[in-house]
């Protein structure tokens, strides 16, 4: 029985970044040897231990077998006979094929992970590499993580092929999001974006995205494509949370098409677009309400001459005074969307010091003064923030 560091421990080591878990690989074990070692058993699908004292994961070599379409379609096969060569030709990419012996830190190497690792290039390693759906998604977010890798042009033309065959078609909408949410919180998920259409890949499983790229944006020579893959990078680069990411992804799907009174009036069949693509995809409720809030408030956000009493409209639309960090989220999303020029960075901290002082009003003495009158205190309330803006 011989153990082997495997993967992206093994890539990223070599890379000379740092290593937070390992994947682990066992050749020449059964099922009863790893037991009567003290490994405890955790997996379903393929046998899958974890190591007495570490409690790291140790998996069998396994070989796997296409028998159905889409990313669950396959057997796999774990027996003493599976050789380290064989569990290494069932992963997506080179660079991911490169195993460590744990005994003498030996690498073992069969399809060159260390040769693409050096002139920085994501490679299949097989024609198998069709068979799974999940690596086109795979892919495209290490293009986010790695942005100066370039991608082999016989694994594009593979991934074309998946698409053009259905493969991609296959893939279940949670999967998806989790491969989104996974590439937006990388340092450039643009990349992710780019690599998907390059495939042939993005209208199949994003096509509200998709569909940016033929549109102009506010009525300038580049499209709302070019606006939204600027507007994710810089929100990696603001170290913004997936929430505000997500509604820098999503804020071109639904237009402005009018503004009354620093507010956005959105057409009807388009307002429902990102709802219906975060439904889609079972997007968490909280990534979903933001993307929907800023949006709708985006015009208003943006707008540098709003009164005292738009202001405070606008807080109370967003929640603001119950919600302040949602509200610091919004513009962090508008910092991401208009970029840190004079107007956005003087609006931005406006805001956010006009909240703070609309929020120091005492809402409790005006709820006495008022004698409890639901209507009367939400009026005398929101009368005192604006005299709180004005003042």
């Amino acid at each position: 029985m011989k153990t082997y560091v495997v993967g992206g421990a093994v890539r990223d080591r070599l890379l000379g970044l740092a290593v937070s878990d390992c994947d682990h690989v066992v050749v020449g074990a059964s099922v009863d040897d790893m037991l009567a070692a003290g490994f405890e058993p955790v997996g379903r699908d393929f046998p899958v231990f974890l190591h007495p004292v570490t409690h790291e994961e140790y998996a069998l070599a396994r070989t796997e077998r296409k028998v159905a379409p889409g990313y669950a379609g396959f057997v796999f096969h774990a027996e003493p006979s599976v050789t380290l060569e064989d569990d290494l030709a069932r992963r997506d990419l080179t660079i991911n094929a490169i195993a460590e012996d744990e005994t003498t830190q030996g690498l073992v190497d069969p399809f060159d992970g260390q040769r693409d690792l050096e002139h920085r290039i994501f490679r299949h390693v097989g024609p198998a590499f069709v068979e799974d759906p999940v690596r086109v998604l795979r892919l495209a977010r290490f293009a986010a993580r790695f942005a100066d890798f370039s991608i082999a042009d016989e694994t594009v033309a593979l991934m074309r092929e998946m698409a053009a065959r259905g493969e991609v078609d296959a893939l279940v909408p949670e999967r998806v999001w989790q491969e989104l949410a996974r590439g937006l919180m990388e340092p450039k998920p643009s990349r992710m974006i780019e690599v998907l259409r390059d495939a042939h890949a993005l209208i199949r499983v994003l096509p509200e995205i998709d569909a940016l790229f033929e549109r102009p944006h506010d009525g300038s020579n580049g499209s709302a494509a070019t606006a939204t893959l600027t507007a994710i990078d810089r929100a990696a680069a603001l170290d913004t949370a997936l929430a505000v990411r997500f509604a820098a992804l999503t804020h071109e799907i639904a237009p402005a098409i009018d503004d009354r009174d620093g507010r956005a009036i959105r057409h009807p069949r388009q307002s429902g677009s990102i709802a219906a693509f975060c439904a889609r995809l079972g997007v968490p409720v909280a990534c979903r309400d933001l993307a929907l809030l800023f949006a709708r408030e985006f015009t208003a956000l943006a707008t540098p001459s709003l009164t005292a009493e738009q202001q405070v409209r606008l807080f109370e639309r967003c929640d603001a005074f119950r919600r302040p960090a949602r509200f610091e989220e919004l513009l962090l999303g508008l910092r991401a969307v208009a970029g840190d020029d004079e107007t956005t960075m003087r609006i931005a901290p406006a805001l956010a010091r006009h909240l703070a002082r609309a929020r120091a009003v005492d809402a409790g003495a005006i709820a006495q003064r008022e004698a409890g009158d639901p209507s009367r205190i939400a009026r005398a309330l929101h009368a005192a923030r604006i005299a709180a803006l004005q003042g």
